[in-house]
Formats: C-alpha cells, structure tokens, sequence
C-alpha cells in the first residue's frame, strides 16, 4: 500500500487533505482517485488507512477509515551524529538509517573529515538529505520522517547531545560485544540516545577523549573496523534486536 504524509495535517470531520508534491504523485504517477486507498501518517505519528473522495489540482482528500499499521517507531529514539563522509556516502547513510528506524541525523565536520562544505552547499545538501529522509521513510512504513539538521562543528554536536539521556560512540578501541550489550540492555524505554559515528579517518584521540569527558560510552561494533558508511547501520540492527519485540 502507498504510503505518504500529512505534514501538519489534522482530520476534520473523519478526512484529512494532503497538499504539495504528493498531490501530483499520486494523481499523475500513481494514478490514483476515488475509491483508492493510503497508509497516512498524521501529523500524530499515526498510519491510518484512508480512502481518497476527492481530488484536485493541489488537493488529495481521503477519508479516515482506521489504523492501517501499527507503530514501526521504535521505542528509543537514536539521533546519529554522522561525520561528514566523502562523496555520495552521505546519501546511502541517510536512506539505510532512516529504513532501520533513526528519529535524526545531524551531519558532523570533525578533525579527519576529508570534506569541507562550503557554507553555501550546507543548505542545499541538507534540503537533498531530507528529501531523501522523507521517501525512506515513505518506503519503509514509518510514522514521522526523520529530520536531517543541519551541520555542525564537533563542539555544537556535543554542546547538542548534552541534552540527551545516553551518548554512545561506536569505536575501534572500545571493550568487547559483552560490553555493548549490557550497555544497550540499561538503556530504557522512553530514552534518547545520541550515537556519535567518526568520518573516514575516524575520531581523533582529542574527539574520544571529549566525548569521554561529556560521559559518552565507549562500544564496539564486533572485532571488524567498520567503514563510516556501515557503521550506523551495523548499530541500528543492533539496536532493533536489543530493543524491539
């Protein structure tokens, strides 16, 4: 079943109205209309079942007829703080992540990160990574599209993280796959967890030991070093086995 969003959307009298870029999706590609029906998230973080009665030239109106999937958010919400990759990487870690259930994604210049964005590329990277963001999540059955922010310095991500209740740092040095099991089992519901991902060249020895110091714990991924592009994946697998039923 399709599935889209109606951002900011609230139901009035048991319909709801999606509006934008879907409207042309749905009318023109998909070829959808009356009768037709769509998984809706709300702006609720709900997927409802909905059948469309009306169309127009930037309107769908469907009706509400019930839930159409359960909840496919996960009961921790993980915010992966990503150091800037090279290339296209950034796209393949936003898409994957956001299939494996990441609530957000805030790009990170660290110390051995080989790209530098200019100022006036941060923007439009940011406004692809969301649109990527946005249709992962649309093909994976998720409730809420994950926000992609915007890039930060390594001492704004951590100043950023410092609000959250866990700060977790896949590294090469780190205990053993014991370790990061206990550590992943005392993280409760209800829980936000920062997930801090080195670049290319990974973390400095200065990045680790800041991390450290804003109470980070320090996990391993397995014996094998990861490339930057698996290694948030490689932790929301993890995650999902430790933490979903």
């Amino acid at each position: 079943m399709h599935h889209f969003f109606a951002s900011g959307g609230k139901i009035q009298d048991g319909c709801l109205e999606l509006t934008g870029p879907d409207v042309r999706h749905i009318t023109r590609v998909l070829r959808l209309g009356p009768g037709d029906q769509l998984a809706v998230s709300d702006d609720q973080d709900r997927n409802l079942l909905c059948e469309i009665t009306e169309t127009g030239p930037d309107f769908v109106r469907v009706k509400v007829l019930g839930d159409a999937l359960p909840s496919a958010e996960m009961d921790r919400r993980i915010f992966l703080f990503q150091g800037l990759p090279k290339s296209d990487k950034m796209d393949y870690i936003v898409t994957k992540c956001v299939e494996l259930g990441v609530t957000g994604i805030v790009p990170v210049e660290m110390e051995r990160c080989v790209v530098r964005l200019e100022d006036k590329k941060k923007q439009s990277r940011r406004e692809r990574w969301q649109k990527l963001s946005e249709s992962a999540a649309k093909q994976s059955g998720r409730g809420i599209i994950p926000e992609v922010g915007e890039v930060l310095s390594f001492e704004e991500a951590l100043r950023k993280a410092a609000g959250m209740d866990y700060i977790l740092v896949p590294y090469e040095s780190a205990e053993n796959m014991a370790f990061t099991r206990e550590t992943l089992a005392e993280v409760p519901a209800g829980s936000d967890a920062a997930v801090f991902i080195g670049p290319e060249g990974g973390f400095s020895g200065k990045e680790i030991e800041k991390l450290r110091e804003a109470g980070a714990r320090i996990i391993t991924l397995g014996p094998r070093i990861l490339r930057t592009e698996t290694a948030g994946i490689a932790f929301l697998a993890m995650a999902a086995l430790m933490w979903e039923k």
